[in-house]
C-alpha cells in the first residue's frame, strides 16, 4: 500500500494555507507514489507536524522553523521513492 502523509497544523495560527501549499507541492511531485495527504487541524496551539504513516518526518517545534519545500520533498522522496530525481530540487544552486 502507498504511504499516507498527514500535515497537522494549528488553525488558530492560520497555517491552513501553508499546509495546503505543501500538500499541493507534494502531491504534484509524488502523485504516483502516495495514497494521499491529510490536512489535520491540531487541537494543540502552535503545532505544525508532517508525518508519513504515523512516523514523524518534521516537527516545527523541534526544528524551530518550518521546512523549506525543497527540504521537505527530499525528506519525503528518501522514504517513499528513494532514487527518484527531483530535478532542480536536487541540484545545488549555481554560483554566479
Amino acid at each position: 500500500m502507498k504511504p499516507l502523509i498527514t500535515i497537522e497544523y494549528c488553525p488558530k495560527c492560520h497555517w491552513l494555507l501553508r499546509a495546503a501549499y505543501m500538500a499541493q507541492e507534494l502531491l504534484t511531485t509524488f502523485e504516483e507514489d502516495l495514497q494521499g495527504i491529510t490536512l489535520k487541524p491540531s487541537e494543540v496551539s502552535g503545532r505544525y507536524t508532517i508525518s508519513i504513516d504515523d512516523n514523524m518526518l518534521f516537527d516545527r517545534k523541534r526544528e524551530g522553523r518550518f521546512p523549506e519545500i525543497k527540504e521537505l520533498k527530499q525528506l519525503v522522496r528518501d522514504i517513499v521513492h528513494p532514487g527518484k530525481s527531483l530535478g532542480h530540487s536536487d541540484n545545488a544552486p549555481k554560483k554566479v
